[in-house]
């Protein structure tokens, strides 16, 4: 995991926007975390599934019993990352981004390990990667770990992605993501470009969102959001919903 934030601008182009992204069903196309359960995961990490989507447990809970029924070897773990599908897209958005000098990060409640690799394998842009741990204890057992979990998150995540809203993102704050670990970072957000289940908590909420299916497809959408606030001057940090 970078200890670092999400990057820095130069200081004659001051960044007005941070990204923070999603990983699993926004960057990668599969979640990993299922991919994984579905091809190595004991009986039982079903029953966690659903007490967590009928609201029970909260993903931190869920994630520890289902990582604990994993039975895996390294080299398996790798081949089975090796075959996530990428978003083609992402690639060419991060550059974009970068080239506007707009810092962004991947903030997860999936696993630090696979998204490190994949990308790695994927010859994708090193980005700064905040995500829950995983450890390997055996030669085929694991754990989780939750460097970033919070006391007070309302979802009992893993990963409270919250916490980063005020903390990468002084100003003004985009947020990318597909669906329920994005659904309380969305609400503090400027803006969400927002896939699947997160379009209908946007509209729910009326949160300002753009509906996307790709990648591809944002490197315009950023450039017109760009334009619109380009007028309107930085967002100060007490503006943003508590």
């Amino acid at each position: 995991m970078h200890a670092c934030g999400p990057g820095s601008t130069s200081p004659d182009r001051p960044a007005e926007w941070t990204i923070l992204c999603d990983f699993d069903g926004t960057i990668g196309v599969e979640d990993v975390t299922d991919t994984l359960l579905e091809n190595f995961g004991q009986p039982g990490w079903q029953d966690a599934e659903q007490r967590w989507m009928r609201g029970e447990i909260g993903s931190a809970q869920c994630l520890s019993e289902q990582i604990a029924l994993l039975d895996m070897s390294r080299s398996q773990l790798e081949a089975c990352l090796e075959r996530i599908t990428v978003d083609a897209g992402f690639a060419g958005f991060v550059r974009q981004a970068q080239a506007s000098a707009i810092p962004i990060a991947i903030v997860s409640d999936g696993l630090d390990i696979a998204i490190h690799h994949i990308l790695q394998h994927q010859r994708l842009p090193a980005l700064p990667v905040f995500a829950n741990r995983l450890v390997q204890t055996a030669e085929r057992r694991w754990r989780i770990d939750f460097p970033h979990r919070h006391p007070q998150c309302l979802q009992a995540s893993g990963n409270c992605k919250c916490q980063f809203a005020q903390r990468l993102a002084p100003q003004r704050l985009l947020v990318i993501g597909d669906g329920l670990s994005d659904f309380c970072v969305a609400s503090r957000a400027d803006h969400v470009f927002a896939r699947a289940r997160l379009i209908a908590e946007c509209r729910r909420a009326s949160l300002p969102f753009t509906p996307f299916d790709r990648f591809p497809q944002l490197p315009a959408a950023l450039a017109r959001l760009q334009a619109q606030h380009a007028a309107q001057g930085p967002r100060r940090q007490h503006d943003r919903k508590a």
